[in-house]
């Protein structure tokens, strides 16, 4: 997944906030990449509402 793609939330690893669960099913569009634990790469997603939040890659799908 690249910056600037359109990506859609498709699941939720753990659990969240309301306000991050409220994103699921929801496009968004890629704003930048974010180091997790070590474990790998989250990406930072921003929704139309002005709203970013970061996701694994395995809870996105690309749009």
């Amino acid at each position: 997944m690249e910056i600037g793609q359109k990506v859609k939330v498709c699941r939720l690893r753990d659990r969240v906030s309301k306000s991050i669960a409220e994103r699921l099913g929801q496009v968004g569009i890629i704003q930048s990449y974010k180091m997790t634990d070590g474990s790998g790469v989250g990406l930072v997603v921003l929704f139309d509402d002005n709203f970013a939040t970061w996701f694994f890659e395995d809870e996105l799908k690309i749009v």
